[in-house]
């Protein structure tokens, strides 16, 4: 569990399973800022072919990490940190086609906690969902062709989650041109206020509805075990990667009454995008 200095902790997760795909390819980091005070938790979908789509993903981890260690919490802003971490691995990843010969891409989102705000980003189509309770809040609209369809009013939701190219993004980080990002923010967090980043591995499968109530009843790790295990039977034996990170927002219990020194002494422990038309 990380915890802020503040009257709110954070119960945090991030899990992954390989689904019924012969490599990972999706690549999940929970950070901790070097002042403490700041948490950052990212998500990448590499795309480009056997190795290829790790390489992309596993550039976007080590991006952020660099970035992060670097960032100035109190003189640079988020949207400068999340420009950084998605450009400069858009261009490094566009570099790794001329050193192994492949197409990678990837997807990128990304969350910034600190203080009683969260920021976050993202490009292509792992979502982000903040939830209150188990009402959503907010949830990140994808970078694919079939959501911009709904967004002209080509096509309805209902006819989208069952369109063909519903894979295909419009915007990437590899991708010929510069990635899209679009930006979200939340003031005025609480405790109950839960965060969840996830690939389409996940997501894919079932409803905002439904990920809110598993996020709400169970503990940051239970949920991550609960939501892939839940998945990976919906998927029905043809599951892409999964990758998921839950950050819930729980209030400090007050302080235990010391124990009795006649009872028995013991501890206990609690612990989809703009892509260049590629389907993934």
């Amino acid at each position: 569990m990380l915890k802020k200095q503040t009257a709110i902790s954070i119960d945090a997760c991030v899990a992954q399973h390989q689904g019924d795909r012969a490599e990972q390819q999706d690549r999940v980091v929970l950070l901790s800022h070097p002042s403490g005070d700041v948490v950052l938790a990212v998500v990448a979908d590499g795309m480009g072919g056997h190795a290829g789509g790790a390489l992309a993903a596993q550039q976007v981890i080590h991006t952020a990490r660099g970035n992060f260690e670097r960032y100035f919490v109190r003189h640079e802003s988020p949207q400068q940190l999340f420009e950084a971490n998605i450009n400069e691995a858009h261009m490094l990843i566009k570099a790794l086609r001329f050193v192994n010969e492949k197409d990678p891409h990837s997807t990128a989102v990304m969350l910034l906690l600190q203080s009683n705000k969260a920021t976050w980003a993202h490009c292509g189509d792992s979502r982000l969902y903040h939830f209150r309770g188990k009402r959503l809040l907010s949830r990140t609209t994808d970078h694919s062709y079939v959501e911009f369809l709904v967004a002209n009013g080509l096509l309805s939701p209902n006819e989208a989650e069952k369109h063909p190219r519903r894979n295909v993004l419009v915007t990437s980080l590899g991708g010929i041109e510069a990635p899209y990002i679009d930006y979200g923010e939340a003031n005025d967090l609480r405790a109950g206020d839960a965060f969840l980043l996830c690939s389409d591995g996940l997501w894919d499968y079932f409803t905002d509805a439904e990920l809110g109530l598993v996020v709400a009843k169970l503990s940051a790790r239970r949920a991550c075990d609960a939501l892939i295990a839940q998945a990976r039977v919906r998927a029905q034996g043809i599951g892409d990667n999964v990758s998921v990170a839950v950050l819930k927002l729980v209030g400090n219990q007050p302080p235990a009454r010391p124990t009795d020194s006649r009872k028995r002494r013991g501890t206990s422990k609690s612990s989809r995008r703009h892509k260049p038309a590629d389907a993934k």
